[in-house]
């Protein structure tokens, strides 16, 4: 579907997820994060880039926990430290992961994704015609709930440099592993947040296409 079909459905409402392509496990068991190797943290910033083409083909599941362990996951177990900051700990950020056979919530203490709706929400995490045809597209919200402590007039600015942090490990991980990925703001929120059941309490703040880049043909 291209972004003017995506922005007229969203001025009339009918912007929805669609049905889901395979199978929706209630949990998805990832493998344990690989968390050696890759790319040196200077060569993999160099070669940090935004890119919006990419392959349908779907990435295999350890691939899939490292990157989610590079977004949010714990590194230090003993005080559950994760790979990125939050203020205060809050850990006010919830990654969603769309997938073709479902909507998921990461959950990092068992690194696991949970189900949260048996749809395919793809195509409602941006404007751009790419999206809803990347094999997933990650999904940060905000759950100003879990930031009781900090001034509710911070609480969303905190929760974007979280965010923020979130998405730019997943960008080194990304240039790491010869993935692409681009980070994104432009989505009908009102479409995605009803898409995705999220209540009050909940933010969506930014969505972001991960796959394998588009390869193509030189005749």
């Amino acid at each position: 579907m291209n972004t003017l079909t995506k922005m007229a459905m969203g001025l009339i409402g009918k912007l929805k997820a669609g049905p889901v392509i395979g199978y929706s496990a209630s949990t998805i068991h990832l493998p344990s994060a690989n968390t050696t190797g890759g790319l040196p943290l200077m060569e993999a910033m160099m070669q940090r880039q935004s890119q919006r083409e990419f392959e349908t083909t779907p990435l295999p599941e350890q691939m899939l926990s490292n990157l989610l362990w590079a977004a949010a996951g714990i590194n230090r177990p003993e005080e559950n430290g994760r790979t990125t900051p939050s203020a205060m700990n809050a850990q006010e950020i919830e990654v969603y992961v769309a997938l073709p056979s479902g909507l998921y919530r990461y959950a990092a203490p068992t690194q696991t994704l949970d189900l949260v709706s048996a749809t395919d929400v793809r195509l409602v995490t941006g404007y751009q015609d790419f999206a809803g045809e990347a094999p997933l597209d990650l999904i940060y919200v905000a759950n100003h709930g879990n930031m009781k402590l900090i001034p509710a007039s911070q609480r969303e600015s905190f929760a974007s440099v979280a965010a923020g942090a979130m998405t730019q490990n997943v960008y080194l991980y990304c240039a790491s592993a010869g993935l692409a990925t681009v980070i994104r703001a432009w989505f009908d929120r009102t479409a995605l947040t009803q898409a995705m059941g999220l209540d009050t309490d909940q933010q969506v703040l930014l969505s972001q296409t991960v796959g394998r880049p588009k390869i193509t043909s030189t005749h």
